[in-house]
C-alpha cells in the first residue's frame, strides 16, 4: 500500500519526561527546546544519520504546526551542523 515504511528513531525523539513536562504540565516552550537542544547535543545524532537517510523521509510529530514542535528543532538543529544538507517542506 504505497510502498511506504515507518522507521522508529528514537533517538530523533524528546525524552517521555521531557515531553510529558512540555505537554501534560503545560510546561514552557522555551525550556523544552533548550533541553532537546541540549539532548540531540548529547546524543550527537548528527555523527549517528546521514543527509541520504533523509532523503524522502517524512518526520513525525504530535504537533500539527511546526512552531512547537520537535520535527522542526531536529531539522534545524541538523541543518546547523550540516551546513543546510536538508530541505524541509511541512505539511
Amino acid at each position: 500500500m504505497g510502498d511506504i515504511r515507518y522507521v522508529h528513531q528514537p533517538l530523533l525523539a524528546p525524552t517521555d519526561g521531557m515531553l510529558k513536562s512540555y505537554k501534560k504540565d503545560k510546561g514552557d516552550w522555551k525550556v523544552y527546546e533548550s533541553q532537546f537542544l541540549d539532548l540531540m547535543h548529547t546524543r550527537k545524532i548528527e555523527e549517528k544519520f546521514k543527509p541520504k537517510m533523509f532523503e524522502g523521509a517524512c518526520l513525525l510529530c504530535s504537533e500539527d504546526t511546526p512552531h512547537h514542535c520537535h520535527r522542526r528543532l531536529v531539522v534545524e538543529y541538523l541543518n546547523e551542523k550540516w551546513g543546510d544538507e536538508l530541505t524541509v517542506r511541512h505539511l
